[in-house]
């Protein structure tokens, strides 16, 4: 089980203010943060962008990498995190693009299958991570898990990104 706390608490620790661009969870990772008292010094913003008209909008998603790769992709999740690290006022951020389910995606892409970016700041470099992870359960299980997966791997890619500073 996710100690939301001891995330919040790190974010406070190391002064990470972060910003989402959530479509698989629509939302869910900030909401999950803003549970715990005094988290909203942490969340710059959580963008929920579903479409691909969205995710380029406000995100600049390239319509070709939409097209060449799919929606559900480690490189539509690494633009999306890097359009939310660059147009927020945000020292980390994360983001997720999958299929919660209940069916499988036009695409064929199985439903649990969910792909993060995460982007950390640390001066003026900006660190980028991606990751594919398939869960299991229904529609909002998996939504629950990816979002859950999420904050506890932006700690790791912080403590990461420090060490390559």
């Amino acid at each position: 089980m996710i100690d939301l706390e001891k995330i919040v608490d790190y974010l406070k620790e190391q002064a990470i203010v972060l910003a989402t661009a959530e479509s698989c969870t629509a939302g869910l990772v900030v909401s999950e943060l803003a549970r715990i008292p005094g988290s909203g010094g942490c969340i710059d913003c959580g963008l929920a962008v579903y479409s691909p008209q969205s995710k380029n909008r406000y995100l600049d998603v390239g319509f070709d990498t939409i097209d060449h790769y799919g929606l559900t992709s480690e490189q539509v999740a690494l633009e999306m995190v890097e359009g939310a690290i660059n147009r927020n006022n945000a020292s980390a951020a994360l983001s997720n693009t999958g299929v919660a389910g209940p069916a499988t995606s036009d695409d064929g892409t199985p439903v649990g299958r969910v792909c993060f970016g995460w982007a950390i700041r640390c001066g003026d470099q900006v660190y980028q991570y991606s990751e594919t992870c398939d869960f299991d359960g229904d529609r909002n299980q998996v939504r629950l898990t990816a979002a859950h997966y999420a904050l506890e791997r932006l700690l790791y890619y912080h403590r990461k990104a420090q060490e390559q500073d």
